[in-house]
């Protein structure tokens, strides 16, 4: 049996297998010979014995996931806290390829003795799976690398004391409850703070910290019969405290309370088809249900039709650069390299550096979202046989795989502003903030609504609205898109809890664009009975 002397020894030989592509036997598995900067070399020589462990038994590649996860949040309601929450979880995570197929275990014993254990159950799972396993696995090759990276935070978010978050949701809801009819106000902020080292028989140990944050706020008003709610879109961010304290939301609880009580007084909007304006608070969460989920290649293959559905992007070889998928003003990009945004990473659960490519170009699809199993599946089509980095798992105890990265839409190149495309509507509908939604298994017909609502006639806003909702299939809502904001309507959404897979997993995720205009879209009344 090698000595954890001679095991030390070995990470340079792992290198050797990563531009294998198809996996024959993995070298040894790497052990830090000497601490990297950055790196959790406590972490490191942990996992390190997980990969021991796992290549004696017969896996040809394997990777372990150290992770300490910290999760916080505080909710509250006019002058009271409705809750506080504050968890840490800390554990490892093996994955083992064996003769083609997959086995997964994780254990909280940090010891030894139990990541060997989590190890040796990862390549039984594994062997077994191989009975059921339709086609060997082929994992795209990737360069081993050495490093550490931490979200660039100024606070971190987890360690502001809970008194001080309470002061100010409390006093952002006092705030809002001075406008008149506002009888209500909630507001509430979520972190997490998850620090990660990866080591993998490819030769790769790196070290990485992630700070998340999501803010919160809701105002409700009441007028005679009726009440109206209005929750202002505070994006969620790869950021620190910071970020909230430049929200300033006890100033600006005022002015987002006075929408709802405006709401009490706007008209019920006519049934029909408008020109429809959509503020980026709004359209990021069209593109995250329209766009992001279709182009995630797992589903798109099927693999998640009993759970989350499957897409209308597909099959492959007749979508990618085939599908019209919207006009020539749309350009969707993913990455993982956004300042703020949240799946910002260095490099993702498989050890790929953060990418960005490009999903639709002017409108044609070109690419899915991938991992590095997935890769292969399309590589002939695409030409492209690296891994575009969008292996993801929620914690230490689960299994990673394909989660969205953060997809936006680019921004006009010229500076177009919101008053231009207002003033070149005569007959329109703008909608802001994200609002309910619902969109079917394959990610095509669908319906959004908003927070707030103003009618446009002659290229002027002529009052609020209420009642909204549009409705549109996929391709023809992204073709219908005839006016594209420039860079100074941009804005970055998200969200902090998009969930996928059985079992069911959840991961944060950002999608930036600008406003734009969408020509003859079918306006539905949702107050309407009947």
């Amino acid at each position: 049996m090698t000595d954890r002397r001679d095991f030390l020894k070995s990470m340079g030989a792992a290198a050797l297998v990563a531009g294998a592509g198809r996996l024959a036997h993995a070298a040894p598995p790497p052990r830090l010979v000497a601490p990297t900067a950055g790196i959790d070399t406590f972490a490191a020589d942990l996992a390190a014995d997980a990969l021991q462990a796992a290549t004696e038994n017969g896996a040809q590649y394997a990777d372990a996931r150290i992770g300490r996860y910290r999760r916080q949040a505080i909710s509250t309601r006019e002058r009271q806290v409705t809750g506080v929450s504050d968890s840490e979880s800390y554990g490892i995570g093996v994955r083992a390829l064996v003769n083609g197929a997959w086995g997964f275990a994780g254990t909280r014993d940090m010891t030894r003795d139990g990541v060997r254990k989590a190890a040796l159950e990862a390549t039984r799972a594994a062997k077994a799976a191989r009975r059921a396993q339709r086609r060997p696995v082929e994992l795209a090759p990737v360069a081993p690398v050495k490093g550490a990276w931490k979200t660039p935070v100024r606070i971190d978010p987890v360690e502001v004391p809970i008194e001080e978050k309470v002061a100010l949701l409390l006093a952002a809801n006092e705030a809002a409850l001075k406008v008149k009819n506002v009888r209500f106000a909630t507001s509430g902020v979520a972190a997490l703070r998850e620090e990660k080292t990866l080591a993998t028989t490819d030769g790769t140990v790196v070290t990485q910290t992630f700070y998340r944050i999501a803010p919160s706020f809701t105002a409700t008003a009441i007028g005679g019969s009726d009440f109206q709610a209005y929750t202002e879109e505070l994006a969620p961010r790869g950021s620190g405290w910071e970020y909230i304290q430049q929200l300033d939301m006890p100033t600006n609880a005022e002015k987002w309370a006075a929408l709802a009580a405006e709401k009490l007084t706007a008209r019920s909007v006519e049934v029909g088809r408008y020109d429809l304006i959509l503020d980026p608070r709004n359209l990021w969460l069209t593109i995250h249900e329209s766009v992001g989920h279709p182009t995630e290649l797992d589903r798109a293959m099927g693999y998640e039709a009993n759970y989350a559905g499957t897409s209308f992007v597909a099959p492959p070889e007749k979508v990618i650069g085939k599908l019209k998928f919207g006009s020539d003003l749309m350009t969707i990009r993913a990455d993982r390299t956004t300042p703020e945004s949240l799946a910002r990473v260095a490099w993702d659960d498989e050890g790929v550096p953060a990418d960005e490519w490009t999903i639709i170009d002017k409108g044609v699809f070109k690419d899915y979202q991938t991992t590095r199993e997935q890769a292969a599946w399309i590589a002939p089509l695409t030409g492209v046989r690296k891994s575009h980095g969008c292996s993801f798992a929620q914690s230490w105890s689960d299994v990673p795989f394909q989660r969205m990265p953060n997809v936006s839409l680019a921004a006009n190149e010229r500076d177009v502003t919101l008053n231009d495309i207002i003033s070149a509507t005569d007959r329109g509908i703008m909608i802001t903030n994200r609002g309910s939604y619902s969109i079917d298994h394959q990610r095509y017909n669908f319906q959004f609504g908003g927070q707030a609502y103003w009618e446009i006639r002659g290229g002027k806003v002529t009052g609020m609205v209420k009642d909204v909702a549009y409705q549109a299939t996929t391709t023809s809502f992204w073709n219908s898109l005839d006016m594209l904001g420039g860079k100074s309507t941009y804005f970055l959404g998200g969200t902090f809890n998009d969930g996928k897979g059985e079992p069911g997993q959840s991961n944060q995720v950002s999608h930036g664009c600008p406003a734009a205009r969408f020509k003859n879209i079918s306006i539905i009344n949702t107050g309407r009975a009947g």
